[in-house]
């Protein structure tokens, strides 16, 4: 059974890039709509400039990033977990980062730090910290009472609570966060990119779309698509390692 668990996605994959195809040869302008086909060729004639320069670079930024607002996130999270107060302050502050138009901020942040890779950093961060440091303030916050309060009659302090109680409570959900943050730390480099940069798969969409290249603007995308299925892949594969009970619920 499980050797067909991913059988009914392939399948309807597969019948979407019909579809698309089908679309693609009725439409017959390669500029605004490029077939599946036309992608694939495409990022196999660019595949020198695409996987030596623009894919490291954005793999770059995205790394950076993902790290600091992992970094970030958990700090929120138990800060917030830690006092009611700070989570009275930060919590309406985290929700209120998120309505903030990033295309609005992103040309300020290339005003502010040029064409460097901090410009494109920070606007990954704004956009994945958030359900980082959400999700596992929940974790937090899903460890039952009832335990807390026996773990407390035994005489364990707040830090023996924390590792032992709320740490392993908060593991599924820091996974799950990890799992959105991840395409979300991509689609932040790439849109810092595609707003100014001179490196990165979403700045050569960008210059692609000048030339009318509908292909040439395809092809990095469904390469980044790829790159976030594969990193989601091996942060699914750690999950099922490292939290090994859940296996036998």
């Amino acid at each position: 059974m499980k050797k067909n668990a991913n059988l009914p996605a392939l399948i309807f994959m597969f019948a979407l890039l019909i579809v698309w195809q089908c679309i693609a040869m009725g439409m017959d302008a390669a500029y605004i709509l490029p077939s599946p086909t036309q992608v694939l060729v495409r990022l196999w004639e660019l595949r020198k400039p695409l996987f030596t320069a623009h894919l490291p670079a954005t793999m770059l930024c995205t790394g950076v990033g993902l790290a600091i607002s992992i970094a970030l996130g958990l700090l929120l999270a138990i800060v917030m977990d830690a006092s009611p107060s700070a989570e009275k302050m930060l919590y309406p502050l985290i929700v209120a980062s998120q309505t903030i138009p990033t295309t609005a901020l992103a040309p300020l942040f290339v005003l502010w730090f040029g064409y460097t890779i901090w410009s494109k950093v920070l606007v990954t961060v704004l956009i994945t910290f958030f359900p980082i440091a959400m999700t596992v303030f929940d974790g937090f916050r899903s460890a039952k009472t009832d335990m807390v309060d026996m773990l407390k009659t035994f005489g364990a302090g707040k830090k023996e609570i924390f590792l032992k109680l709320k740490i392993p409570a908060a593991l599924p959900y820091f996974f799950s966060a990890l799992k959105m943050a991840i395409p979300m730390s991509i689609i932040g480099a790439a849109i810092g990119e595609w707003l100014g940069a001179q490196a990165g798969l979403g700045y050569f969409s960008r210059r692609m779309m000048t030339q009318l290249d509908g292909a040439g603007v395809f092809a990095p995308i469904v390469l980044l698509s790829v790159v976030a299925m594969i990193a989601v892949g091996i942060v699914s594969w750690l999950e099922k390692k490292i939290i090994t009970w859940r296996s036998s619920l």
